[in-house]
């Protein structure tokens, strides 16, 4: 047998119980100081009884406001945009919004449909950590009135705020470490060269190489996740030890953890044969089969800083932009140094 339908309870309900007006029970709801306390009472009373919960996003549309703001991120599956997006919730939630987070799975044209959606839903502002260039959905939102922060990216073009990591400098750090400890044939592991956060982390690490008289090869892979890591680290366990890197610069800790699982699987020592630096520092990393070394994103703190600066965008939309940094930290653990 179908389990019944529960019917909602509405505004027309609770004033049929109170035996008032509808626009009656509106103004002890919206404007209570407009209402006697004897029909104040009389409305909560029904409001109890029933059980009637307002929707404060029709009643927001109603006032030319929706309460969410969109934000799109590359891939959730991932730790570091896991946190990217609870700290913005947290933000919002303290100013009375929601996030609408939608994932593009490093898909450009999912991202540049989320964005579309986010302009139908009427969003009050969009944060966006872009997978590809986003500029035309980017730029159609803001001719709507939408206000864009880009998220863990820097605007090029120098016209949108933006919450963001120095990754030169992050790969700059891990490059260091690793020459530090006595490495001379380092590779960089990551996702192509349009994925513009990845790129910089590249390059510098291979500017630190440089400085110290050597190349930087790169793999690019497809994805970045943990099977990818696995699938890689299986082959170069696979390989003549004389052809392998003794370290390897992972462009985050999804990827680096699949390649060290399956490094110690295929008989490679990590770190004495191969060390590892991850990328985020995400809290999986502390925990991993070696624990991994990584350079530290603050993603939570960069998704409420994120949505601060939305929310000045949006109070003052002819502001000028505002463009925030975050500095790199190396946190040194076993797959470095043993």
């Amino acid at each position: 047998m179908d389990a019944p339908t529960l019917k909602r309870i509405g505004i027309r309900d609770v004033a049929e119980h109170a035996g008032v007006s509808i626009a009656s029970v509106s103004n002890a709801l919206n404007r209570p100081e407009q209402v006697s306390d004897r029909l104040l009472q009389r409305v909560r009373a029904s409001v109890d009884t029933l059980g009637y919960a307002p929707m404060p996003a029709a009643r927001q549309l109603r006032q030319g406001r929706s309460g969410l703001i969109g934000m799109t991120v590359i891939n959730i599956s991932n730790p570091f945009f896991g946190a990217l997006i609870a700290g913005a919730e947290d933000a919002a939630s303290e100013a009375g919004m929601r996030v609408l987070a939608a994932n593009s799975d490093d898909d450009a044209a999912q991202e540049r449909d989320h964005l579309g959606l986010f302009e139908s839903v009427q969003v009050e502002g969009a944060l966006v950590a872009p997978f590809s260039d986003t500029h035309t959905p980017v730029n159609r939102l803001r001719g709507r009135g939408i206000p864009v922060v880009l998220v863990d990216a820097m605007d090029d073009a120098g016209e949108l705020t933006s919450a963001s990591f120095d990754n030169v400098a992050g790969g700059r750090l891990a490059a260091e470490h690793l020459l530090a400890t006595g490495r001379r044939r380092v590779l960089f592991l990551g996702a192509r060269d349009e994925l513009a956060q990845v790129r910089d982390r590249r390059l510098g690490a291979r500017d630190a190489l440089a400085a110290a008289g050597m190349d930087l090869p790169a793999e690019r892979l497809p994805r970045t996740d943990p099977a990818s890591g696995l699938e890689y680290g299986a082959r170069l366990a696979a390989a003549d030890p004389a052809d392998r890197p003794d370290a390897i610069i992972c462009s985050n800790d999804h990827l680096a953890m699949g390649l060290v699982r399956a490094l110690l699987d295929g008989g490679v020592r990590v770190p004495e044969d191969i060390a590892v630096v991850g990328y985020d520092d995400t809290q999986l990393a502390a925990v991993a089969a070696v624990p991994l070394t990584s350079v530290r994103q603050p993603a939570a703190a960069m998704g409420r800083r994120a949505v601060e600066l939305l929310l000045g965008r949006i109070r003052a939309p002819r502001a000028p932009r505002a463009t925030v940094v975050f500095a790199p930290e190396l946190t040194v653990r076993a797959s470095t140094v043993g």
